[in-house]
């Protein structure tokens, strides 16, 4: 059974205090499975995100992103760095924070993409590579902002881990045990593997979310096809509202493995038109079955998945 509550923490640092750095922030101090003084502290680039995370208990303080003496402040003696924000910035936020690290403080991230992320994080920190852990909790709502945050937000979701050759296994164990805290579940991969995966499940389905509103935005009588759209449009048009900063920076980012993804799926897509085209009705019936009976299954190993076991009562 594994332990859940072994995990303590002085001072976190966020960067980011929306739905994903908040929400670790809330799961952190607010599940009752962590020790410590339990300190966050927020810098945003919004003096109004971090206002607002003050003001509804998120972070305990704020600092400027701008200001050396309070992100020096801020830094001294942290335990764990949170890097919450596009994956873009990565590359900027270590350069900004790595004159301020202590030399035993561990830094992780919580982006979309992370062979960019390792290669911004090489760059930025050079021999201070050991002390950067890329992560990549794989939980979010469409929501976003420290209004979003939520305390169980990470409860039975997973989360990856891509550890480095340089990275103290103890340093891995450390941000496992954290995100576990949370009540997530924790896995390893390479951030290939993890770019490759994550492309098809993730990227993809937010690329055909936006691709099929904006379609409709495109036609003249939107306006008319708006107000008749219904519970379908809705489920597959959910994550449309999405962050589009956050999302184009990982289309950029993982471009590789998601036109990839892109080109398999419009061959799908041709298939089945040739099908709707010829009135094939057994080709479609077929398609649609197998996808059925694959969507049925994957919900019910989720349900199970999610389900309270004894371990966790």
């Amino acid at each position: 059974m594994t332990d859940v509550a072994a995990f303590s923490f002085n001072k976190l640092v966020i960067f980011g205090v929306g739905l994903i750095g908040g929400s670790l922030a809330r799961a952190l101090r607010e599940r009752g499975e962590t020790d410590g003084a339990r300190t966050v502290i927020g810098v945003g680039r919004s003096p109004a995100s971090t206002a607002r995370a003050l003001e509804l208990g998120v972070i305990d303080f704020a600092a400027a992103l701008n200001d050396d003496a309070a992100l020096r402040d801020a830094l001294s003696g942290a335990d764990l760095v949170l890097l919450a924000a596009p994956v873009a910035q990565t590359q900027p936020l270590l350069e900004r924070i790595a004159p301020f690290l202590d030399a035993d403080t561990i830094v992780t991230d919580a982006g979309s993409t992370k062979a960019d992320v390792v290669a911004a994080a090489r760059a930025a920190l050079g021999a201070r590579i050991g002390q950067f852990v890329p992560g990549h909790p794989i939980a979010g709502r469409e929501a976003s902002g420290p209004d979003a945050a939520l305390p169980d937000l990470y409860v039975n979701r997973n989360v990856v881990l891509c550890p480095l050759p340089e990275n103290a296994s103890a340093s891995v164990g450390r941000i496992a045990a954290m995100w576990r805290a949370t009540g997530a579940v924790v896995r390893d991969m390479s951030p290939e593997q993890h770019d490759r995966v994550l492309a098809s499940v993730s990227h993809l389905p937010h690329v055909l979310s936006f691709a099929l509103v904006e379609q409709i935005l495109e036609s003249p009588d939107a306006a008319l096809k708006f107000s008749f759209a219904a519970g379908g449009f809705r489920d597959f048009t959910r994550i449309a509202a999405s962050s589009p900063e956050m999302w184009r920076d990982v289309c950029v980012a993982n471009r590789v493995a998601l036109l990839e993804e892109l080109d398999a799926y419009t061959a799908v897509l041709a298939r089945l038109r040739a099908a709707i085209d010829a009135a094939d009705g057994p080709a479609l019936e077929a398609v649609f079955a197998r996808s059925r009976v694959a969507r049925s299954e994957w919900q019910e190993h989720r349900s199970a998945s999610a389900a309270p076991s004894d371990a966790s009562k």
